[in-house]
């Protein structure tokens, strides 16, 4: 049996560990445990009709969202983790029926997307009785994600195939062409390597002299506990900007997040950040009902996203050494993009071979992660 040590229990490692065959490897998961990026977020599986024109980044996503349905049967995702619910889509009301053709067309390569409906300001509002009156584009097949939930639920699955999980932070070093992770209380050689820490990617492959295009995003969102008890049955809500409200079931309704590219490693919560979301988020509210949200007790959560400088995401075996595989780049699309990039790093794993659609979803490693020759 092989040894394979996953490096980064976020959305990506976590998935990749609970779909690695328990007969081929002995799995180790390392994660330091701070700053992640999955157990911060909450997300909308939406990504049809993103204004983003990277073809690879779009197919990636359009089959990162469709995976979702075998996710869901192989690991049994309850609501409380994720729910297909639906996405409505806010924007001026003279620019929906074009926005509309364009689901249309997109319906043409994703049927997944389903019904797609325009709706009047008066159906706006009873999908969501927070909202104000206001026209809006529904579509049927979009869902939201719980990020924290999804890797507790990924973690015990991990435990229950015999994954060691490792709380430390690890560190790589090469011994006479082996690969060694280091952390606080072990040393040990692994035959493989899945690289999946987010943006510390950059440190973790340093001392292997490799170069990595990777920088940390900080990202807020509000996590609001109200006593809305019908909100399980909302469906998430893009808004005409950067934030978006996401109604989970019992009253739980998260909004944002931000995208803060100078905030660093920093993992406190922001007045300016909070101030940011609400103000916003008011336009779009019913002003009789906003104080329900708004002014419930709320808690913060702060994540480090990690983006690369075209803003793309890569996963793939090192081009100077198919042992080390390495994921990151995610940004804000990570909880649609992450479940099947893990996926397809454990397939390349169990069966020895790269498949090669993979390349269509990216640009080759080697415009991320290049090593130093001396």
């Amino acid at each position: 049996m092989k040894k394979i040590a996953i490096i980064g229990g976020g959305i990506i490692g976590m998935t990749a560990a609970a779909y690695l065959d328990p007969e081929k490897f002995q799995v180790t998961i390392f994660d330091e445990g701070v700053g992640q990026a999955t157990g911060a977020s909450a997300g909308i599986i939406s990504p049809w009709l993103s204004k983003r024109r990277n073809k690879k980044w779009y197919q990636l996503a359009k089959d990162g969202a469709r995976f979702y349905e075998k996710l869901v049967a192989d690991f049994d995702l309850d609501q409380s983790i994720y729910q297909q619910s639906g996405t409505l889509i806010i924007r001026p009301e003279d620019s929906l029926k074009k926005l509309e053709e364009f689901a249309q067309e997109k319906k043409l390569e994703a049927n997944e997307i389903g019904e797609i409906s325009l709706l009047s300001p008066e159906e706006t509002k009873r999908e969501v009785p927070l909202l104000r009156e206001q026209a809006s584009l529904k579509i049927s097949g979009g869902g939201r994600l719980d990020g924290l939930n999804y890797l507790k639920k990924m973690e015990e699955v991990a435990k229950e195939k015999g994954s060691q999980i490792i709380k430390e932070r690890a560190n790589l070093a090469e011994d006479d062409g082996k690969l060694v992770v280091t952390s606080e209380t072990k040393r040990e050689v692994f035959d493989y390597l899945i690289l999946t820490p987010g943006p510390h990617l950059k440190d973790l492959l340093a001392p292997l002299n490799y170069q990595v295009d990777i920088r940390p995003q900080k990202g807020q969102l509000l996590v609001y506990q109200t006593a809305l008890g019908d909100s399980d049955k909302w469906p998430v809500v893009v808004l005409d900007g950067e934030a978006d409200l996401i109604p989970f079931p019992q009253g739980k309704i998260i909004l944002g997040a931000t995208h803060e590219n100078d905030g660093g490693w920093d993992l406190q919560a922001t007045e300016e950040a909070y101030l940011q979301l609400t103000s916003y988020a008011k336009q779009f509210l019913d002003q009789k009902l906003a104080p329900q949200l708004l002014d419930s007790p709320h808690k913060s959560r702060v994540g480090t996203r990690a983006y690369t400088s075209d803003f793309a995401p890569f996963f793939s075996p090192l081009s100077d050494n198919p042992k080390i595989i390495a994921a990151s780049g995610l940004g804000s699309s990570g909880l649609t993009t992450g479940p099947f990039m893990g996926y397809k790093i454990a397939c390349y794993c169990n069966s020895g071979q790269w498949d090669e659609t993979n390349n269509s979803y990216q640009k080759e490693i080697t415009n991320y992660i290049k090593r130093d020759i001396d």
